[in-house]
């Protein structure tokens, strides 16, 4: 911490800060509260599960892998929320354990005997009626079994590599002849669906990929004698460690740190239960994994393949239908007129809301119209994520291979989106685009398109500034803030911050922008204690501000300080939040909820009293070290009333008592609350925004 709270004496950083990896788990919870929850449609209730399971194999993957690389280098210094790496792995491998335990008892309890019900019946080989079972086995030789690849492990066959996240069968045989018991391994392949469907119809029945390979892996070891066959997983380190200082060529570096990272050492084995000890030691012995890096629990592994179940076509099990609508200013403009769009442009600023406003009527005809446009001469566009088929891309070639000028920065170290990013990289460089990638030492985070366009011999620029990444695919999911302007103080700001990020200029200075890793920091840090100040001389003071997540020390503590003071303080964090609320003596008069549900809510809004002068600003950035202090972001500060009056409607809605989220309570922990004293269901929020639009529609 920088320094402490003026009104309490802490003698304990563990009553100041939430750890960051137990508030991830923190919000995991949530995310499998959800799909525990039973008024929510089945197939959601499915999805969420797998959600869940994904989020925790990416937790392993990134997190844990982390703190094992502390805890192997003889790290025993405390971290700033005053958990050594020892206690902090006992304290993960307990709380990890107790969700992979409710995981389990949703699935099996419940979700599996709910879909049943429903017709959707996941089963086992030995439920399989005769039919089935010749149809399953006609699907194993004609679909599976080509992929197979038995692997043998004894002494001229090593133990072979184990992919992360990939799901195995360890097969113990024995030759009849010689009687000796042997070790083989087959991969579930990947690439197939990892339910089967074993009936047509109304009713589906589905059986698990690796009870299908199991039920007929006698022909993949003609002659031999099964004995057993266990499921078992693996997830690795996927962790990059890129030197980029120490790069000639960043592209090439990261495509051989990619292929490093499948060799990643293994940090979590997952195995069904009942496995033979014999085999087990063995697994524990090859990967070099403890005991506590082991999870149990009965089969299905893996319920990241749920997602399969969420995709069936069964309307009355998923949430009611949703279709986004055209931005509001943009309904009067000529669909295929590109003119049209920038004469909307130059009239008034325009504010978007994805998913519930189309992304692909705003956004993504911005871009390409400005690529066909012919009196648009430059073109320059950040890509964080995208996706693999990225209309945007697109038209950044199409511009390119017209004659204009187009700049893209490109984040090729998005954390598991590299591989994607560095193909595009490569594709947008053979078409003739400058690819850059950003300030060395610093991740582009920052969401921005600046559109050069020459008017009537006058050059004018157009923006696009937003929270969200520049993917089709996830903003009809993602909930995101963005504006189109041709504000030329917002247009000569981005045009110099695009500058700073192709070429050198470290001394910039921006009008209507906060830019880290200069000035967001400062400028926010200013705004906090304006508030107290205001607070102290008696005029109007409160802060609110929505977010992924809140972990720097510096700003928690100013917030702490304003809290004593008497600044009112809302928080709505979706992830991570090291910061408490409502601890007597330290932090009575902040507020904290957290929202999930349909939508992933991704937006960042900061709202300032100013006095009674409501500023608020929309960005990309986080209140944690990396987005503040190791990437480049960016935050714009909202001028039109009628666009204040949309946010603020919008954190009217979150923090109201009469939605359902979660509230962080004093001990720190999160408290669903989804009726009212009265017992009264209170209001899904994304519902209620959905028919906002609709009524306004």
């Amino acid at each position: 911490m920088t320094s402490q709270p003026h009104s309490i004496l802490v003698t304990d950083p563990r009553e100041i800060l939430i750890d960051r990896e137990l508030s991830w788990l923190d919000f995991n919870q949530r995310v499998l509260e959800l799909a525990e929850d039973k008024t929510i449609p089945l197939l959601e209730r499915c999805r969420f599960l797998a959600i869940f399971s994904s989020n925790l194999d990416d937790f392993y993957m990134i997190r844990v892998a982390t703190l094992k690389r502390k805890l192997e280098a003889g790290v025993t210094k405390a971290n700033t929320a005053g958990l050594t790496p020892n206690d902090l792995m006992k304290l993960l491998s307990k709380k990890t354990q107790a969700l992979i335990e409710r995981k389990t008892k949703s699935f099996h309890e419940d979700i599996h005997l709910k879909l049943s019900k429903e017709g959707i019946s996941i089963v086992r080989w030995d439920e399989l009626n005769k039919d089935e079972r010749v149809l399953a086995k006609e699907i194993f030789h004609n679909q599976i079994f080509p992929v197979l690849t038995p692997l043998a492990i004894d002494p001229s066959h090593p133990f072979p590599y184990i992919s992360g996240l990939s799901l195995n069968l360890a097969v113990i045989v024995k030759n009849p002849e010689t009687g000796i018991e042997l070790f083989a391994r087959v991969k579930v392949p990947s690439n197939l669906p990892r339910f089967v469907v074993t009936t047509a119809g109304d009713d589906r029945r589905y059986i698990p990929l690796e009870q299908v390979i199991t039920a007929n892996i006698s022909e993949l070891f003609p002659g031999m004698e099964v004995l057993n066959v266990y499921t078992f997983r693996i997830t690795r380190n996927a962790d990059l460690e890129l030197e980029e200082e120490e790069s000639e060529d960043l592209l090439a570096s990261m495509e051989q740190e990619l292929l490093r990272r499948k060799f990643g050492p293994p940090v979590r084995l997952e195995i069904g239960l009942g496995m033979d000890a014999d085999l087990l030691e063995t697994l524990k012995e090859e990967l070099s994994v403890k005991d506590e890096d082991i999870s149990q629990y009965p089969e299905p592994l893996d319920l990241t393949g749920l997602n399969q179940i969420a995709d069936i076509e069964r309307p009355d099990l998923k949430f009611p239908a949703f279709r986004n609508q055209v931005a509001w200013d943009l309904r009067d403009v000529e669909p295929d007129s590109t003119d049209a769009l920038f004469e909307a442009l130059k009239r008034r600023e325009i504010i978007l809301h994805h998913p519930y406003e189309s992304f692909n009527s705003s956004v993504v005809r911005f871009i390409e119209s400005a690529a066909t446009d012919p009196q648009v001469l430059a073109i320059k566009q950040t890509l964080y994520r995208t996706s693999g088929d990225s209309p945007i891309v697109e038209a950044l070639i199409e511009a390119a291979e017209a004659g204009k000028q187009v700049l893209a920065v490109i984040e090729i170290r998005a954390r598991f989106d590299e591989q994607a990013n560095v193909r595009w990289a490569r594709k947008l460089e053979d078409a003739g685009v400058h690819v850059v990638y950003g300030l060395v030492g610093f991740k582009t985070h920052a969401k921005l398109s600046l559109v050069v366009r020459q008017e009537s011999g006058v050059i004018r620029r157009y923006v696009h500034m937003g929270t969200g990444n520049y993917n089709p695919k996830t903003a009809r999911m993602y909930e995101d803030f963005g504006i189109l302007s041709s504000d030329p103080i917002l247009g000569d700001d981005v045009n110099k911050l695009f500058n700073q990020l192709s070429g050198f200029a470290p001394q910039t200075s921006f009008e209507r922008l906060l830019v880290a890793p200069r000035t967001l920091r400062s400028g926010l840090l200013e705004r906090i204690q304006r508030e107290i100040d205001n607070k102290l001389a008696g005029k109007p003071a409160f802060i609110r501000m929505k977010l992924n997540s809140i972990m720097d020390e510096e700003f928690i503590d100013l917030l702490y300080k304003a809290s004593a003071a008497g600044v009112e303080i809302e928080l709505v964090v979706r992830g991570i939040c090291a910061i408490r609320g409502g601890v007597p003596g330290l932090s009575e008069n902040i507020r904290i909820i957290s929202i999930l549900g349909r939508f992933l809510e991704h937006s960042r809004i900061f709202h300032f009293s100013n006095n009674g002068e409501n500023e608020l600003w929309i960005g990309s950035a986080d209140l944690m070290h990396r987005n503040l202090d190791r990437r480049v972001e960016s935050m714009v500060k909202i001028n039109q009333n009628d666009h204040k009056r949309m946010l603020l409607r919008a954190l009217d809605s979150y923090l109201a008592p009469t939605t359902s989220s979660w509230h962080m309570n004093k001990e720190g922990n999160w408290d669903r609350i989804t009726k009212n004293g009265a017992g009264v269901e209170l209001d899904d929020l994304h519902q209620q925004v959905i028919n906002w639009y609709r009524a306004r529609g």
